[in-house]
């Protein structure tokens, strides 16, 4: 099978054939355990490790015991960025080597284990002897750094991946079996761990990210998306932990076994926690846990742990419950997947017709040639994102121009194009260097336009879309030029594909080119197209594109021309075509044939895109191709709406110059604006990235208009004083918060993270605040929230307190007394609002 065979040349093979037998079991719960052996709240885990070893080798000697497989090394906050909040960065390969010998000795020391078949390598304790020994494999573990990662915050892609590397090489020096990249909120977060271990050792890794309550991760990634994304960079196990209990955990499962090709992990927590007697506890017992746990194995989970809560007791029943079970091997439905940081675009032989847009390329476009010279990207992101609007299900991204530094400009047009539409990406250029470039940083998995049989592009292409886990176009050319016949394209078509199987591609990957000519020129050209897309659908099984608008290159009223090939070329099978989705009549063209060809959902999709009545249709832009429905805003408003910080500025002196005031910009430009940002995130079109974008963008517009409001109204701006708790070093939602509220208007005084509560009570009373904020990503650290509560009203503070963060929810801010619980920033906006009786 293709995934054993992908995966056997890193997995120990006994712990191969274990996988193809039974699930694997990872360990559960590190720091609620600790936190009971006496881990003090706020201090740094594995310094407290480090001077209670006992601790961790009694909790982990539990675990092989209760019968884990792999143990989790405690190396979770050992980055460079987190042991610096505790002064420790200097000590990272010391701290890193001593928490993964401490893990090495666990294994090694631990008692019989649960089955007594073999596995693991290398660095693994062995348990048992004789007939019944098995070993325990010990895992590195990364975690996310605390850090925003640039253009939403200061730190640098490549800055991020050293940082990883620099722990990487630390735990390398004193020996794991394999890695984790766990519990991460960013995708492309987890892709720079991703590439620092795959370029740093060839050991197996695994990933899994922790999702809300809407089934999607903090920037709006779900499921699906994630294990695509992270497949393709060459993670060999990807899943889900922490966030939830297992039972929320089952249709996240669902969704990425459509696309998964690897085995999927699941590490739940024991349920919620809730407070009793001033305690956070998890209440969900090792029987409970291991019955619905029996349901994610039967849903096709395969790697089985616990986080927050859990116990040895919980994975010992987990592993009584399930141990009989043969998972389910990875058997996707969608095979050719590509994917933005938000959305899944599949392509299949039989699915629906995809349109790349293909407007975002300068050639022979002045005004955009124009602007990439002047290092201006707005008509790049409005191409963005008409193309989505009007029904294109990927985005073709070109800066080759003269008098511009094209790898510079792409990376640059990639980040922007990633922020403003959610669809993928194709990357499109003549030169390896600047296709690479973009891959590292694209937070998804693009398209590679393309790759054809030009030895020199092949040798050094086929590596780049390998590292990278990207699809390709396949071009049928040859150092020699175009083929000169039908049978000569399919022979070098043969050859790529070959060459591409000897550099580990997978045929899944692959897109094939039919290679339009015009038909002015040669009247054979469509008849050689058709052939080709016969030959690739029903011989090779290969999907196919080509660029629509070389047909009909020279001749007049080309639009006819166009539609027609196009119809008939998608009855033959072409999957793809690269072009303008403002052409209504190709648009509508496309919509009608997949009607008739009877896919799914193509009858919706022509209702929905048709406008009724009477029409005339043109080349121009469809009146409702797959058009999101957005309304047009004022020029400011706009800007706020699609975070177009850079711009926003000048939008507002143009305003001032015509005569509007400065009040009435900020009631009805920004605010209006804002607003629509944040009913744009309450309906889930808008995700965290979009959020800070038009945040930031509103807050540069208010900066202009600050020196021109009236300051002598008499009116005082109510306070908020906000913090992350003791404690807890997390701060990217509390941030956010800290934006929107100084947007509206209120007074924030941001104390940062790691506050005490006589500190943020002691600034409430000396700036007089109407509110505190608190925010807590971590349940060892919620109760340093109840401490607030209880010195605000020891000492007759007026502020009322509202709580917040990824644990916190709302009976926990009942129980503690707090004023008010948000679960983000656009609803902390609306929560202050009542509480005060109108907006800031």
């Amino acid at each position: 099978m293709e995934w054993k065979e992908d995966m056997e040349h890193q997995f120990d093979h006994q712990l191969l054939e274990r996988l193809l037998q039974r699930p694997i079991y990872l360990d559960g719960a590190t720091g609620t355990n600790l936190q009971k052996a006496g881990l003090p709240s706020g201090a740094c885990p594995e310094d407290w490790i480090r001077h209670h070893p006992e601790a961790i080798l009694d909790l982990q000697r539990a675990y092989v015991e209760a019968g884990t497989d792999i143990l989790y090394a405690p190396t979770f906050t050992a980055n460079r960025i987190k042991l610096a909040e505790y002064g420790l960065a200097s000590e990272l390969s010391a701290i890193n080597r001593e928490m993964v010998r401490l893990s090495r000795e666990a294994a090694r020391a631990a008692g019989a284990g649960a089955d007594g078949v073999p596995a693991g390598a290398g660095t693994s304790g062995a348990v048992g002897t004789g007939a019944g020994q098995r070993k325990v494999l010990v895992a590195g573990d990364l975690t996310m750094t605390g850090a925003q990662l640039a253009p939403l915050g200061d730190l640098a892609f490549e800055e991020l991946v050293d940082i990883y590397k620099e722990q990487v090489a630390a735990i390398l020096s004193e020996g794991v079996d394999l890695f984790v990249v766990e519990t991460m909120m960013s995708l492309q977060e987890s892709r720079a761990a991703v590439l620092a271990v795959k370029e740093s050792c060839s050991l197996p890794l695994m990933v899994s990210l922790t999702m809300n309550e809407d089934g999607r991760s903090l920037y709006g990634t779900p499921p699906e998306v994630a294990v695509n994304v992270l497949q393709s960079l060459g993670a060999d196990i990807v899943g889900l932990n922490c966030s939830s209990g297992p039972a929320q955990m089952l249709p996240l499962v669902r969704q990425m076994r459509r696309v998964a090709k690897v085995p999927i992990l699941v590490k739940p927590n024991a349920g919620m926690p809730e407070l009793v007697d001033g305690e956070t506890v998890y209440r969900m017992t090792p029987g409970e846990f291991a019955q619905e746990m029996r349901q994610l194995v039967e849903e096709g989970a395969a790697v089985l742990g616990g986080c927050c809560g859990t116990t040895p007791e919980h994975i010992r029943a987990l592993v009584e419950r399930t141990r009989d079970f043969c998972p389910l091997q990875p058997d996707p439905a969608a095979k050719t997947v590509l994917s933005s940081e938000r959305m899944n675009t599949e392509i299949s032989l039989d699915g629906s017709f995809i349109v790349v847009g293909e407007r975002i390329n300068p050639t022979g476009k002045k005004k955009l040639t124009a602007e990439l010279r002047e290092g201006s990207l707005e008509l790049v992101r409005e191409y963005a994102r008409s193309q989505e609007e009007n029904g294109a299900r990927v985005l073709d991204v070109n800066m080759g121009t003269s008098g511009i530094d094209e790898k510079e400009m792409m990376l640059r047009a990639v980040e922007e194009v990633s922020y403003t539409a959610d669809l993928p990406l194709c990357i499109d250029s003549s030169f390896p260097e600047v296709i690479e470039a973009a891959l590292r940083i694209y937070p998804g998995r693009a398209l590679i336009n393309s790759i054809s049989g030009e030895e020199e592009k092949l040798s050094r292409l086929l590596p780049i879309a390998k590292k990278y886990g990207a699809c390709f176009i396949l071009l049928p050319l040859s150092s020699a030029g175009l083929p000169a016949s039908v049978d000569e394209k399919h022979r070098i078509l043969g050859h790529i594909l070959e060459e591409a199987g000897k550099a580990g591609i997978s045929r899944d990957n692959i897109i094939v080119d039919v290679l339009v000519a015009t038909v002015g020129a040669d009247p054979q050209a469509a008849l050689n197209c058709f052939a080709t897309i016969d030959h690739c659908k029903n011989v090779l099984r290969l999907p196919t594109i080509c660029g629509l608008s070389n047909i009909s290159f020279g001749l007049p009223q080309r639009m006819f021309v166009n539609a027609a090939f196009l119809n008939m070329a998608i009855g033959r099978g072409l999957t793809m075509a690269i072009a303008n989705p403002s052409q209504e009549l190709l648009m509508y063209t496309a919509f009608a044939a997949d009607m008739l060809l009877k896919k799914d959902g193509a009858q919706e999709r022509y209702l929905a895109a048709v406008p009724q009545g009477s029409v005339s249709v043109t080349a121009g832009t469809p009146s409702g191709a797959g058009s999101v429905g957005r309304p047009s805003y004022p020029p400011v408003m706009e800007c706020v709406v699609q975070g177009q910080g850079e711009k926003i500025e000048a939008e507002i002196r143009k305003c001032l110059e015509a005569g509007e005031t400065p009040e009435q910009i900020l009631d009805q430009y920004l605010i209006a604006g804002i607003n629509a940002v944040g009913k744009l995130y309450d309906e889930k079109r808008y995700f965290l990235p979009q959020l800070i974008s038009g945040a930031n963008a509103m807050e540069r517009g208010v900066a202009v208009l600050e020196p021109l409001l009236q300051q002598d109204d008499g009116e005082k701006k109510e306070t908020v004083v906000i913090a992350t708790v003791e404690g807890d070093i997390h701060d990217i939602g509390k941030n956010l918060v800290a934006l929107m509220l100084k947007n509206y208007g209120y007074r924030v005084i941001d104390l940062g993270k790691d506050v005490p509560a006589e500190e943020i009570i002691e600034a409430a009373v000396r700036e007089d605040a109407d509110v505190v904020g608190l925010s807590a990503l971590v349940t060892t650290t919620m109760m340093k929230m109840k401490e607030v509560v209880e010195l605000r009203n020891e000492r007759g503070c007026r502020a009322k307190v509202v709580v917040g963060g990824a644990c916190v929810s709302e009976a926990f801010s009942n129980e503690i007394g707090a004023d008010g619980y948000s679960e983000d920033a656009t609803e902390c906006v609306k929560l202050l609002q009542r509480l005060l009786g109108g907006a800031g």
